[in-house]
């Protein structure tokens, strides 16, 4: 999927796509549509109640070209994991890095489940896997080898664990639910923005559900109807990054 256009090379995700969000997912989707934007990756939060309804509309998104990827099990931890997590809660992820609350052992088991979920519910099964937050927490190499996705995103970029090698990309992001979020993510967006244009990288733009209600829901809007070319997670891990070969104009 590529749309060709004027500006940075992106990657849209949108995140917490789970029963209770469907109706915001489904409307920020509408809106993308609007603009020429072509489906999207989805982040399927496996481990919440879907109901047979809520699974038919994932598995209408799949057939319309929405991409699904596996997002973490619960998107919630119940308890923090130390002082390192505590940490990160505080300044990042506030209650969904699950990762973090967990040993290595418990990491491969979350993801190994998230992957079987989709086919038990008989849904494409992910090649990619983003952990809540982008926090990955403690994945012992050898049992990264043996994972059945191709790629993880992380906050620093998109990492193939059959070889361990990350792809350094930007990342922006619009979850300011308070006013010093989002003067720190004005500046961090603008800078990674720059950084995309100076290196020719992706930027990922990754939208939460309720980014469009939230301190930068009209940003998010404006830059979501620039001239940007918009390729999937296929386009990393590659020799040259290249976007895959299906082409429009927006």
């Amino acid at each position: 999927m590529t749309v060709t256009g004027g500006d940075n090379s992106v990657i849209l995700s949108i995140h917490d796509v789970m029963p209770e969000t469907m109706d915001r997912v489904e409307a920020i989707l509408a809106f993308c549509a609007a603009q020429g934007i072509p489906p999207m990756t989805l982040l399927v939060v496996p481990g919440r109640p879907w109901q047979a309804a809520q699974l038919r509309r994932l598995r209408s998104l799949a057939d319309q070209g929405y991409t699904l990827a596996a997002h973490g099990w619960s998107h919630r931890v119940a308890r923090f994991g130390g002082i390192y997590h505590r940490l990160h809660a505080a300044l990042i992820s506030r209650r969904a890095g699950e990762h973090l609350a967990l040993t290595g052992e418990g990491v491969v088991d979350l993801m190994h489940r998230a992957h079987g979920w989709f086919a038990d519910n008989g849904l494409p099964p992910p090649d990619l896997y983003v952990p809540p937050a982008w926090a990955l927490g403690h994945l012992p190499a050898r049992a990264a080898r043996e994972l059945p996705y191709t790629r993880i995103e992380v906050l620093r970029g998109v990492l193939a664990p059959a070889s361990g090698r990350i792809e350094a990309l930007p990342l922006v992001g619009f979850e300011a639910d308070t006013w010093a979020r989002a003067q720190w993510l004005r500046g961090w967006n603008r800078w990674q923005l720059a950084l995309g244009r100076r290196t020719g990288r992706p930027v990922r733009i990754g939208i939460h559900p309720e980014d469009f209600e939230l301190r930068l829901g009209d940003e998010l809007r404006a830059l979501l109807q620039r001239p940007f070319r918009f390729v999937d997670y296929s386009a990393t891990m590659q020799p040259t990054s290249a976007a895959c070969s299906n082409s429009a104009t927006h």
